[in-house]
């Protein structure tokens, strides 16, 4: 879709600002009258050589597992790992028994998996954890017939999930 040269200024400015496309496609239809899908305004934006601003957004009580106060040391080796490249074989298992739960990423994933790890539950249990082709999480105890309590399984999501965010997936 053709747009004349205030309308691209508008969209211009509304990038500027920090807007995501779909409130730039809301934007666009409420304010200008033109509808498109959130594909179209993709590519208007990419066509308009404009790059979309990350905002910052506000620390939330989840980002923090432990709910307030400072991160589990398990849960800082766990981020090291995911941030920085570490020697071959080296994984953070070092989490204290009672510490929460810590998650780490595999340098390389296991034969079938798209990305592996390994987690410590908050009792001390151990686990490795994997992500096949199909999405389907899957948890290999240490322990045969281990089950982990529920609230370390949310635990566990909601690290698995800030972990692989660092790592754009």
């Amino acid at each position: 879709m053709n747009l004349d040269e205030s309308q691209r200024k508008k969209v211009a400015e509304w990038v500027g600002q920090g807007l995501k496309l779909s409130e730039i496609q809301s934007r666009l239809a409420s304010e200008l009258g033109l509808t498109m899908t959130y594909m179209d305004v993709r590519l208007l934006v990419d066509d308009l050589k404009l790059t979309p601003k990350d905002v910052e957004r506000p620390k939330t009580p989840t980002d923090n597992l432990a709910g307030a106060g400072p991160a589990t040391p398990g849960m800082a080796n766990a981020q090291a790992v995911a941030g920085k490249p570490q020697p071959p074989g080296t994984t953070p298992e070092s989490a204290p028994t009672g510490a929460g739960v810590s998650v780490s990423v595999d340098q390389l994933a296991k034969p079938g998996a798209l990305v592996s790890g390994k987690v410590t539950f908050s009792d001390g249990n151990r686990a490795e954890w994997y992500l096949d082709q199909t999405g389907r999480l899957g948890l290999v105890p240490q322990t045969p017939g281990y089950r982990p309590p529920a609230g370390d399984v949310q635990q566990f999501q909601m690290a698995l999930e800030s972990e692989l965010s660092k790592m754009g997936m």
